[in-house]
Formats: C-alpha cells, structure tokens, sequence
C-alpha cells in the first residue's frame, strides 16, 4: 500500500513539474509574442486617450474600462477563433495577413509623418461634451471598431510566433497576450488620462514639494502624450516595415532581407555593441521600408475616390463643428452666461 501510494505520489510531482514546464513554456512564449506586437501596443496606447478629449473627468476611467472590454470582445471572440481556424487550415494565409496588417501599420505611419511634414492645420472637432447625450457611446463605439483593427494585427502578430505550437497551446498563448495587453494597454491610458488630475491634487495640498510636484506633473504630460504619439509613430513604421520586409523573402523575393541582413553583419563585427548595433541597423532599415511602402499606400488612396470622399466628409464634419461653435459663442446670453436657445 504505502508502495502503491509513493508511486502515486510520484506520479503526482512528474504531473506537477510537466504541467509547470508547460505554464513555463506558455508564458516564455507568449511574452516573445507579446514583445513583437510592441509596435502595435504603443500605438493603441497613443491613440486611445484621444476618445476622452471633453469628456467629464469623472467619465474618462468608466469611458476607458467600456472601451477595454470592448477591446476583450474583439480579441477573444472574434479575432482569435478565426486566427486559430485559419492556423489550423489554411496556414499558408497567415503571411499575406501579417503583410497585410504590416501594410496598415505603416499607411498609419507613413500619413503621420506626411502630415507632420506638410504642417496641414486641421480643425478639431468639437469637443464629445458639446456633442450630446449620445456621445459616450459614439465615442465608445468609435473606439471599440478602430481597436478591432489594432487587435486583429497584434493577435496575427503573435500568432505568427506560436505557429508551430500545437493547436491547445496556441489557444492558450493567444488568449494569455490578448488579455495581458489589453489590461496593460487600458490600465496605462487610464493612468496617463488621470495624471493631470492627480497633479491638480497634489498641488492642492499645504507641503510645498506636493505642490511644485503637482504642478510638474500637469505640465509634463502634454510633452508625455506627444513623446508617446512621436514613439508610436516610429513603432508603427518600424514593426510594419520589418513584417514587409519577412514577409517578401518568404513569398520568394529574397533581394530587401539578404540586403538588410548584409548590412547588418558589418554592425554585428563591432566590439562589445556590435548584437546591439545590428539591431539598430535592421531597426533604421525597416523603418525606411515601412515609411516608403505606407507612403505609396497613401499616394494610392489619395487618389481613390472613397479617399478622396472620406477626406471631403472629414473636412464637412470639422466645417459644421466650427459653425456649430461659432453661433454658440455669437448667441446672446442669459443672466448666468448660458447661451439663449429658442
């Protein structure tokens, strides 16, 4: 008995051990995963806090967790079963995929740039407090179909690096970066939206290092939220110039990688930071890539007539909002310096 019961026990630990080993191998594999769709992640986060410009301050973090879940949503019921399914059938479509998530990525970037560039001063919608009862959920519902996109391409990212995995395990894995980017993405942006008010408290109080404190802070995060913007471009050019880049030596032109990768190994012969200025170098590489390839995606569509047409409507939505701001602030005022409606 007492032999049958060591046995069992150690059948027990081997089962133990093999089930860590496994946890281990998941998490090793969905933070390689993870750490490819950087490019991806920091634009969302640099993008996301935009939905909340006008809203009260008491409705940013609610506003942010609606947006969170509907990210949730996206990712896990309806982008991952069809990652999987594609994975499982027709894997041979998960490179024109990424390519094709890799082509938005940098279009995203490339019309960045170009409008830095070309210094367009854009009129800014009025703010989502001015527009109505119904703007939180335009906001929400305008936020939830722009991260559908995001979501897809970060899922596909990392999908495309458990590919060999077996099916259960690239459930798992997609599922463990799906929940743990998105928690990471939205608790960021909730506490970048919130850090200016946590400034104003802190200058409020009586200690005059809280208050000198507080008030760095406020001023800081308009130079933080750009900086991010700024990082998030280069990302998006970067990860989407390097996903092009992969994916055309794997369909069969091998010309753009075997250059890069030759200009790499001059680099990699450097002393001590010859790992880290090879990496610089397919980074600088990708980067060019990515911001040319986006930029003949964007001549194309500036030239198509949905293009044309989704800038035209743009430009008639800022157009109103400027009219709609202009007669409120023409209409006379009431004893309190409320407008006067009819």
């Amino acid at each position: 008995m007492a032999g049958g019961l060591a046995a069992l026990l150690d059948d027990v630990a081997a089962l133990v051990r093999l089930t860590a080993s496994s946890v281990d191998d998941i998490a090793a594999a969905a933070g390689r995963a993870s750490a490819k769709a950087a490019g991806v992640v920091v634009d969302d986060a640099a993008v996301t806090p935009r939905y909340v410009e006008g809203l009260s301050p008491a409705r940013e973090v609610p506003i942010i967790k609606k947006i969170a879940m509907g990210s949730l949503r996206n990712k896990l019921l309806f982008i991952l079963p069809a990652a999987l399914l594609l994975s499982q059938f027709v894997p041979w479509m998960l490179t024109p995929l990424l390519m094709l998530g890799g082509t938005y990525l940098c279009f995203e970037g490339a019309e960045k740039v170009i409008e830095v560039l070309s210094k367009k001063d854009h009129q800014k919608k009025s703010p989502a407090i001015k527009q109505g009862p119904d703007a939180e959920k335009q906001v929400v519902s305008g936020a939830v179909r722009t991260d559908f996109i995001l979501s897809a391409e970060i899922m596909v990212i990392a999908l495309n690096e458990v590919a060999a995995e077996g099916f259960v395990s690239r459930a798992i894995i997609l599922a463990v970066v799906g929940v743990g980017i998105t928690v990471l993405v939205y608790g960021a942006v909730a506490l970048l939206v919130k850090m200016d008010d946590i400034g104003l408290a802190m200058a409020k109080r009586e200690s005059a290092g809280a208050q000198k404190f507080g008030m760095g802070l406020v001023k800081a995060m308009p130079i933080v939220m750009n900086f991010i913007s700024v990082v998030g471009i280069f990302a998006m050019l970067w990860v989407g110039g390097h996903i092009i880049l992969v994916g055309l030596d794997e369909l069969g032109w091998h010309a753009p990688y075997a250059f890069v990768h030759h200009m790499e190994h001059y680099g990699a012969v450097v002393p001590t930071i010859g790992g880290v200025l090879a990496w610089c170098i397919n980074t600088f590489f990708s980067m060019v890539l990515g911001l040319v390839w986006g930029s003949v995606i964007a001549g194309i569509m500036h030239f198509l007539p949905f293009g044309h047409g989704k800038g035209h409507e743009e430009d008639h939505g800022n157009d109103h909002d400027v009219e709609t701001d202009q007669q409120e602030a023409a209409a006379p005022t009431g004893e309190h310096g409320g407008s006067i409606k009819a």
